[in-house]
């Protein structure tokens, strides 16, 4: 047989390589070590890459061991393999064994730790690079970005973002993308955009990263026009689609601005998207319909989102998790568990995001028991489903049974997470159970969670509301950091233990820090600028929540009108209110509430008459505050007509409070006739306070007959309470009726009844 030539053998080994000719490759592998060519590096080089780019890395890894002669080339190939097969262990191993590296090799580890996650060792691999003298091409700093990107290192993304400037690399586009996508990650938009600005080309890539970097900064509006750009230049594909659909299923509003051209603003809605879809030729394409599946059941059309799914030629177990999840949303447990159930059928088997949604639907539902039954049926639930059912348990207020559930969690020896510990403390709080309290947070010291900023807010939540406020200050003071939940928490924590002058104290020193104050901070300290009764203090977080844009949030709103009205100034909080451009039916009750509380009946009466003028339907609330005020003012036949219009025009059946308001009214006027009425109709006859009520006017108007019986009651009820015979004895010797008087005593005397001594407070 005639020896060929090496040029020819490499020339062979070329058009193997190329067309993946493994078989034909091991031929002329035997024909090579028969003629003795294997010192031949060039030619040993080529069969190692042949090998690598057939997947028999082992074979080419033999070749490497043993030919006599190793260069940078031989080194490269079965990296490269290595890389490829992301077999991180014996790429470093060879790595570290190179004699000498160039920026091939240094690329090719940092683009591999880049890729498996491995971040903190690309970059410093990427480091090590810079110091031996290499410059990074754009491969390298691709990979690097990647790597600042997934670390939130935005400070050695920006050192990347230098060196691509002084290389001439920023205005690359591979280069330039991976910058984008490293200042979006990093949550720095304003870096992002300007990337994008100074990108002398874009391509899909480019618009679908700056979209979703903006719906990430919360955006919604730059992202739709960052889409209509794309439009405009035709630069649209599947991910894009998918992209503009995820930012129609975030956006709380569905609708967007595209101009035509003429500046007219035209409503595109997320439908409109999905005509896009269809005109674009990509309604085949199983991915965009999940996301057009998504962005309907998230916005509760889920009849369209029926259609399309019934329209889809294909589906998936993620098609059939999105209608379970849209069905649940809505409060349909009953489609949730009948689309399971066709799922089943079609030969989809539930995965656990199914199980998750499902749970979802029946907890949402308030069906706690049939959430129990999905999760006992999960043979082995993950943390995600112990999170569920825990938060459902909680949300549901079955407060013991989560604690409970957060037991055997631990026995089966799941390791919660900072969303489990937070759902737990929650319940804790709820239920006032400070040693419950205490072992969770024992379990936080031993997980290591006990800095995290989530964990810490449930903490001092705990420890608040279990009275115990001195330990939630030690909780605050020994993080390193705080956000604004924790000291928000902190905020809510000193309030709730009536330690008003400290909460507005630490207020200060939260706005001192720079943070800015959410709408639950205002609501926190204006409730105790009420507490205070300080006007002064209540009018400068007023000019606060002016400054800082909350003055038309219905919560702060609210709790500013009740400040001005427990500070004296009802027409400062009158004047507010009707300025106020959304109002709840807590801000009209707090409003008349503030009227009864300053004894102005008529304008009380006059806003109720208003609040349903404007089609909001009163409450229970709403009828103690107009019923207080009524009786405050003696306007007993409005008090009168408005009690009696609860059941008839709104379908209130009265509480005790309502029944203790009418009561009082008519009592002060002395119209005993109609109480008596009103007391024999009435369901709770159990309830103390309507009869002291009761026998406090027939004091007053010396109405003998009527204030034995509420007496008689009250007795009844509580033989060992004072306040009756007290007033029951007052009333007899106020008529000189002393042998009454001395009966009372008797009857004291003889149930042991003592009353406690009255003393004055200054």
């Amino acid at each position: 047989m005639q020896i060929k030539t090496a040029a020819y053998l490499a020339n062979v080994l070329q058009f193997l390589i190329d067309h993946k000719g493994h078989r034909a490759g091991k031929l002329v592998q035997a024909h090579i070590l028969r003629t003795n060519q294997f010192a031949n590096t060039f030619l040993v080089n080529r069969l190692i890459e042949l090998h690598s780019k057939c997947g028999d890395t082992a074979a080419a890894r033999r070749l490497f061991d043993q030919m006599p002669l190793n260069n940078i080339f031989s080194y490269h190939a079965i990296l490269n393999a290595y890389c490829k097969l992301n077999d991180l262990d014996n790429a470093y191993e060879l790595f570290d064994r190179m004699p000498e590296g160039n920026a091939v090799s240094w690329n090719l580890i940092i683009s591999m730790s880049s890729r498996n996650g491995d971040r903190e060792k690309a970059l410093g691999s990427y480091y090590s690079m810079r110091m031996s003298g290499f410059l990074p091409t754009r491969f390298t700093l691709a990979s690097v970005l990647s790597a600042s990107g997934g670390l939130g290192n935005v400070e050695c993304g920006r050192e990347c973002h230098g060196v691509a400037i002084k290389l001439g690399l920023d205005t690359n586009l591979y280069v330039g993308n991976a910058l984008l996508g490293m200042y979006v990650k990093c949550e720095s938009i304003a870096d992002a955009v300007v990337v994008f600005k100074d990108l002398p080309q874009h391509n899909e890539v480019s618009f679908t990263s700056m979209m979703e970097g903006l719906v990430e900064g919360d955006r919604i509006d730059e992202a739709f026009d960052m889409f209509r750009l794309m439009h405009r230049v035709g630069i649209i594909d599947c991910v894009s689609l998918s992209s503009v659909l995820g930012v129609c299923s975030k956006s709380a509003v569905e609708e967007f601005l595209v101009n035509d051209g003429n500046e007219k603003g035209l409503k595109m809605h997320g439908k409109q998207i999905h005509g896009l879809v269809i005109k674009l030729g990509f309604e085949g394409d199983l991915h965009i319909n999940n996301s057009l599946l998504d962005m309907y059941a998230k916005h509760g059309y889920m009849e369209c989102a029926e259609m399309l799914f019934n329209s889809m030629l294909e589906v998936s177990v993620v098609s059939w998790n999105v209608m379970i999840a849209g069905y649940g949303k809505q409060y349909h447990k009953e489609k949730a568990v009948e689309c399971m159930e066709r799922m089943r059928n079609c030969g989809f088997e539930p995965d656990e995001i199914t199980y998750v949604n499902m749970l979802a639907a029946c907890l949402k539902s308030g069906d706690v028991e049939a959430g129990l039954k999905i999760f006992n049926s999960m043979s082995l639930p993950s943390l995600t489903s112990w999170n569920a059912i825990l938060s459902g348990y909680s949300q549901n207020e079955y407060h013991q049974e989560a604690l409970m559930l957060f037991r055997e969690m631990q026995f089966r020896k799941v390791r919660p997470d900072r969303t489990t510990f937070a759902i737990v403390l929650s319940s804790c709080a709820v239920m006032g159970l400070l040693e419950g309290g205490k072992q969770i947070h024992a379990a936080l010291l031993k997980a290591e969670f006990c800095t995290d900023l989530y964990v810490t807010s449930g903490l001092i939540g705990v420890y608040s509301k279990c009275g115990n406020i001195e330990a939630a200050k030690h909780i605050f003071n020994t993080v390193p950091q705080h956000d604004i939940v924790c000291w928000n928490s902190m905020l809510s924590g000193l309030s709730l233990n009536s330690l008003d002058k400290d909460s507005l104290n630490f207020f200060q020193q939260m706005l001192g820090k720079g943070l800015l104050p959410t709408e639950f901070s205002y609501t926190t300290v204006l409730n105790c600028c009420s507490s205070l009764t300080s006007l002064l203090q209540g009018r400068q977080v007023h000019s606060l929540i002016v400054k800082n844009g909350h003055a038309n949030d219905v919560y702060v709103g609210t709790a500013l009108i009740d400040m001005y009205c427990k500070c004296g100034d009802v027409d400062g909080a009158r004047q507010f209110f009707d300025m106020m451009p959304s109002k709840s039916t807590v801000t009209w009750n707090e409003m008349i509430h503030g009227y009864a509380l300053s004894g102005r009946g008529d304008d009380a009466v006059n806003l109720f008459g208003d609040m349903i003028h404007t089609g909001f339907k009163p409450d229970s609330i709403t009828y103690v505050a107009v019923l207080t005020a009524c009786s405050h003012s003696g306007l007993v036949d409005a008090g009168l007509k408005i009690f009696n219009s609860m059941q008839q025009a709104h379908g209130l059946e009265p509480l005790s409070d309502h029944y203790t308001c009418i009561i009082d009214s008519l009592g002060r006027a002395g119209r005993f006739s109609e109480v008596e009425e009103i007391i024999d109709k009435m369901p709770c006859k159990d309830d103390p306070v309507i009869w002291e009520v009761l026998l406090s006017s027939c004091r007053v108007h010396a109405n003998v007959n009527l204030a034995r019986r509420a007496a008689r009651e009250l007795f009844r009820l509580d033989r060992n309470n004072s306040a009756p015979y007290a007033l029951l004895a007052n009333m007899y010797s106020s008529l000189d009726r002393w042998d009454d008087v001395k009966d009372v005593r008797g009857i004291m005397k003889e149930w042991q009844v003592s009353k406690e001594p009255g003393y004055s407070w200054v």
